[in-house]
């Protein structure tokens, strides 16, 4: 899975790596220990003008599905599994029409770790690519209407299998999407068949234990990401 994920880079880093058509308003800082709930930047088309846009957008991570009667279970609509997304009712829709790109520098696994007392404690990596470069993890959005009339944008990242190397920290992994996929991934006009291309994991990724002041969602900077004696 994906519970926590670091994504440093600024506005205009982003319009330039995923060559962004128009900036929304409202897109959070950089930050280092983002948690569910928390807003994210998200890369998506949509029809603007007569033309499809591609946007940098902020949404909430953790999806709300458009017949919810309520946010409250965001929290745990983080993640949407691969192979069961296309038919799972709170991201079905999202799936077939409402991709996006979600950029993380890295994501935050734990791995319990036995001590000489006989407890164990969960020692936390940082995963990112191997070749420094940034992620652009796989994810669908949904548009909420609150009662009240306002409208609330939520997300979820897609994950999938962990490859042989990341089985060591954890089952599952996001679903990264490599740039030759970018086009047909985020085209609302593609409505079918979009596992297709994310059905591998393409991303070489690397990791490495970091400090446990990450476990503290109040704990931001750069210094949770630098890597820490392993234990």
């Amino acid at each position: 899975m994906c519970g926590r994920f670091a994504a440093s880079a600024s506005a205009e880093e982003l319009m330039d790596f995923f060559e962004i058509d128009e900036k929304v308003d409202g897109l959070p800082p950089a930050a280092f220990n983002i948690a569910p709930t928390d807003p994210i930047a998200a890369v998506v088309e949509r029809e603007r003008d007569g033309g499809v846009r591609r946007l940098l957008t902020p949404v909430r991570w953790g999806l709300v599905p458009s017949w919810s009667p309520d946010e409250r279970g965001a929290a745990r609509l983080i993640n949407a599994r691969l192979e069961t997304v296309a038919e799972k009712p709170s991201f079905r829709k999202a799936f077939a029409t409402r991709r996006c790109l979600i950029p993380a520098d890295g994501y935050y696994e734990w791995r319990p770790v036995a001590l000489p007392n006989g407890k164990t404690r969960k020692q936390p990596y940082f995963i990112h690519p191997a070749d420094g470069g940034r992620l652009a993890m796989a994810g669908v959005y949904e548009f909420w209407k609150a009662p009240e009339g306002s409208w609330l944008v939520t997300a979820a990242i897609i994950t999938t299998a962990a490859t042989d190397r990341l089985g060591y920290l954890h089952d599952r992994m996001p679903v990264v999407v490599e740039p030759g996929h970018w086009d047909a991934w985020l085209d609302p006009g593609v409505t079918s068949g979009a596992e297709e291309l994310v059905s591998v994991p393409v991303a070489d990724l690397d990791f490495y234990p970091v400090s446990d002041a990450v476990n503290r969602v109040a704990n931001d900077g750069p210094q949770l990401c630098a890597p820490v004696e392993s234990e």
